[in-house]
């Protein structure tokens, strides 16, 4: 695969992921996300806002997001993980809302999803469990990208794929330094309801 196909791909991936599934879903119901409960344009948010289907809905939207670009290039596996930072890079910095997305926890399971199906098995029952005890997404969300990297680890796969998911995984926990301070502080949304 030479440079210029990479390059294009990597593009593409990227602004896969700068689509904006949860401002789409919102606004069909006439709801604006980025103005309700955390503002944030994900599937928590949206749930807050509409319920768990809606929830659902985001968040499946959001996987595809990452699990297309590196289904499609999984032949070539560096590509592969490259189109895989790139789609949640768009997520959370989309060029095309002045760099103001989510936090990259779904597309970044469509990644995982493409690349170690039973990693991310894991790391969902992790995320499922906590978010049930917690009633708090961001919790889970910080603990499963540990859990997913730990995976990786124990998977014994080359080093240059944990090395790729650790730099994907600071991207997702570097978004959630609000819900962090938030949490220390007591003021974290719950997953249902506009605060906790």
């Amino acid at each position: 695969m030479n440079a210029l196909t990479i390059s294009l791909a990597v593009v593409a991936a990227y602004f896969c992921g700068t689509l904006p599934s949860a401002i789409a879903v919102a606004r069909s119901k006439g709801v604006d996300i980025t103005s309700f409960g955390s503002g944030n344009p994900g599937a928590s948010n949206v749930g807050r806002a509409l319920g768990t289907k809606y929830f659902v809905i985001v968040m499946v939207m959001d996987a595809l997001k990452g699990a297309v670009p590196v289904a499609v290039m999984l032949g070539d596996r560096h590509v592969a993980y490259m189109c895989g930072a790139a789609a949640v890079l768009g997520h959370v910095y989309p060029v095309t809302r002045k760099f103001r997305g989510g936090k990259g926890v779904a597309t970044g399971a469509g990644v995982v999803l493409v690349l170690h199906p039973f990693i991310l098995l894991a790391a969902f029952v992790t995320w499922l469990v906590l978010s049930k005890v917690t009633g708090k997404a961001s919790i889970a969300s910080i603990v499963a990208v540990p859990v997913v990297v730990g995976g990786f680890v124990v998977a014994d796969v080359p080093m240059w794929e944990v090395w790729a998911v650790i730099g994907i995984g600071l991207l997702v926990e570097i978004r959630h330094l609000g819900n962090i301070k938030r949490l220390l502080s007591g003021s974290e949304n719950r997953m249902s309801g506009s605060s906790s």
